[in-house]
């Protein structure tokens, strides 16, 4: 069976999901809201991640993501979030970039300009590839239909600017709810979507 790539997603009730990790994450556009998420973490949430996780045998990630998880996670062998660190340190790690990055993290490997044949490639090797952040990558993804799952957590918080997976540009789709879970602790909702059409269908309500 053809692996499956997954894209976890974070956003806010407006649709923004710049910099949830933290204040100095992606400040572009002068973003004053960098660790939004931080204080509406919850135990629910985390175990809703912890099996995404678990699961996955393959991160493939953005240039821009690569770089804050190369430099944080190998940092975290030894500390208390070192299972989530291991699992990434041992799996394989995909990289999209239009330059030519030196890769130091260990596992790592960058992707060829032929997207689609990589992807395709990657399918056949692996079983559940996540896609984590890496927002303008996730957005190509979403174009170009190349992806099996998107898996949002909604969290009750209004922002206002900031960037966007879905913005007024993008192109059209439509998507198919594959399941939902009740909201946690603190009110974020994971929902669960995979791809219907390309095209939304359009009627009226006659």
């Amino acid at each position: 069976m053809s692996g499956r790539i997954l894209i976890d997603h974070f956003t806010t009730l407006d649709g923004v999901a710049q910099a949830p990790g933290g204040p100095n994450e992606d400040t572009d556009g002068e973003f004053v809201f960098g660790g939004w998420q931080a204080p509406l973490l919850d135990n629910t949430v985390g175990a809703q991640v912890d099996v995404g996780i678990q699961s996955m045998d393959a991160l493939l990630l953005g240039r821009r993501t690569y770089d804050i998880f190369a430099s944080y996670w190998p940092n975290q062998l030894d500390g208390p979030n070192a299972e989530i660190a291991r699992k990434f340190d041992a799996i394989p790690k995909y990289v999209a970039s239009r330059g030519t990055p030196q890769l130091g993290w260990r596992g790592s490997h960058l992707l060829d300009r032929d997207l689609h044949e990589e992807l395709k490639t990657l399918r056949e090797k692996h079983s559940d590839i996540h896609v984590i952040g890496s927002i303008n990558f996730a957005r190509t993804l979403l174009a170009e239909s190349l992806f099996d799952q998107l898996n949002i957590w909604v969290y009750p918080i209004v922002v206002g600017p900031g960037k966007r997976l879905f913005t007024e540009d993008g192109p059209p789709a439509s998507l198919e709810l594959l399941s939902s879970e009740p909201a946690s602790e603190k009110g974020a909702v994971l929902l669960r979507y995979g791809l219907r059409n390309a095209i939304p269908a359009t009627g009226d309500m006659t």
